[in-house]
């Protein structure tokens, strides 16, 4: 008889992913991408409809989502999204700058020909985003090319910190995307000119600076949001 403990025969076939995570993933990326909006009540029966599922799985879904941060579990009126509070986002959003700071300085010192090249066509594919105003398609480039540049950094622990914080900043960067537009595109190209022509210390900055505007730019927005929103809650009231 041949060992089966060794070599292919070895391989463990793979298990279907279970329908808690399947849901958490869709529940989320409908967060992630606008479709659920911040302080929306998540009704079970909706959410299992509209993904074919059970209730049990989305219910689980949830608890996992309230877990994470990403939904608030209110007794006795449901889930809703999460609501962040500026102070949460600017500390995201800073911390975020300090990593990719530090991931432009040694992507400078590290890139290749095929990794310029590959930044390069990111940079394109978000300028075109921005042409179409394709808010989703704005999103994802620049998600992408932060982090093809935290890549070439060639620190495995910062790949790994930045890619904590992605799906957040994805989150946050989505309500501002279409105001930063095609300012933010031309910083990307010059950070990454910068980087391919090893300037670690200028990368550095134009990364510190970019990343800033971007939190400035949450902040602003944010705040403006919610100035909105009290005076429309006033006037109802007046009413």
């Amino acid at each position: 008889m041949p060992d089966l403990s060794t070599g292919a025969a070895a391989r463990r076939i793979a298990r279907p992913v279970p329908l808690r995570e399947s849901a958490y993933n869709a529940v989320l990326d409908m967060i992630i991408g606008g479709e659920l909006r911040p302080g929306q009540h998540l009704v079970e029966n909706e959410l299992a409809v509209s993904l074919g599922v059970s209730r049990q799985p989305v219910r689980e879904a949830l608890q996992w989502l309230k877990n994470d941060g990403w939904v608030d579990l209110r007794p006795g009126l449901g889930a809703f999204v999460h609501s962040p509070t500026l102070t949460e986002a600017d500390q995201l959003l800073a911390v975020r700058g300090l990593l990719e700071t530090e991931s432009a300085r040694l992507a400078a010192a590290h890139a290749t020909g095929d990794g310029i090249g590959e930044l390069t066509a990111l940079c394109e594919r978000g300028n075109a985003a921005v042409a179409a105003d394709d808010v989703p398609a704005m999103v994802a480039a620049n998600a992408e090319v932060h982090a093809a540049i935290t890549r070439l950094s060639g620190n495995d622990v910062l790949v790994e910190l930045a890619s904590q914080v992605d799906r957040r900043v994805r989150w946050y960067y989505g309500s501002v995307a279409r105001q930063r537009g095609a300012q933010s595109w031309a910083e990307h190209a010059e950070l990454i000119r910068a980087i391919a022509a090893g300037e670690a210390d200028r990368a550095a900055e134009l990364m510190r600076v970019h990343t800033e505007l971007t939190r400035q730019c949450y902040l602003e927005h944010s705040t403006a949001g919610a100035n909105a929103d009290g005076e429309r809650a006033a006037t109802t009231h007046a009413i």
